[in-house]
């Protein structure tokens, strides 16, 4: 087989193979890294750098196979971008989990947060509670974002910081 078409191939199984990995495996997870998340990223780079140039550790093959990965990811966001179908097998749909002030309790049991959790969530946007909610969405990212009215003014307030543990959807 043609070497160059050999790294073509074998980095676009790894491409699609790590796409899936990352579905399956949560990939919320990787909104905000914490050191193990950066040891196995480390990690899963290595062991798979051989699978895909194979014996081509010239320049010519981690160039192509770096073109191959980049190709793969455009081509990945553009099917994205015009098929619903394909973005809602890669990316979960924000979840609802406050609406005027009411907590959804099965969207926090499907997307396995605790009312500490929210609450915890809900204080670090600068809101004292869940009552002064007027929406609060857990997004793509596994960020949880908050809408607030301010009472005295009935000023909406936005804000969206993002959280130290990340959640995965089940």
């Amino acid at each position: 087989m043609n070497p160059i078409l050999d790294v073509v191939i074998r980095s676009l199984c790894v491409y699609l193979f790590m796409m899936i990995a990352i579905r399956l495996f949560g990939k919320n997870q990787l909104s905000q890294l914490n050191a193990g998340d950066v040891v196995l990223l480390l990690l899963i780079s290595n062991a798979v750098q051989n699978a895909m140039v194979g014996q081509d550790t010239s320049l010519q093959g981690g160039l192509i196979a770096a073109l191959v990965l980049f190709g793969a990811n455009f081509i990945v966001k553009r099917l994205m971008f015009t098929n619903r179908k394909f973005e809602s097998f890669l990316e979960e749909d924000p979840v609802i989990l406050i609406k005027d002030g009411k907590i959804d309790d099965q969207a926090l049991h499907r997307v396995k947060i605790t009312k500490d959790e929210l609450e915890e969530a809900i204080r670090e946007h600068g809101v004292e509670g869940i009552e002064n909610v007027k929406l609060s969405v857990l997004e793509v990212d596994g960020n949880i974002s908050v809408v607030s009215e301010d009472e005295t003014s009935k000023q909406t307030n936005y804000s969206r910081i993002k959280r130290k543990n990340k959640r995965k959807y089940y």
